[in-house]
């Protein structure tokens, strides 16, 4: 599963880990979190969100 990158600040969502604060369970791919998640980090939304590449 691919990792994303907020365009704002710099987290980086990895599916592995998910965001367990933001109830989203690990192995959960960023295409099937729910379009009214936001950054853990800076609160900007999932479309202010890049594919992250290594």
């Amino acid at each position: 599963m691919d990792k994303y990158i907020c365009d704002v600040c710099g987290y980086i969502y990895d599916p592995a880990v998910g965001d367990p604060d933001g109830g989203i369970e690990p192995g959960t791919a960023f295409e099937d979190i729910p379009e009214n998640w936001v950054c853990p980090l800076c609160g900007v939304s999932k479309a202010d969100f890049s594919l992250y590449e290594e």
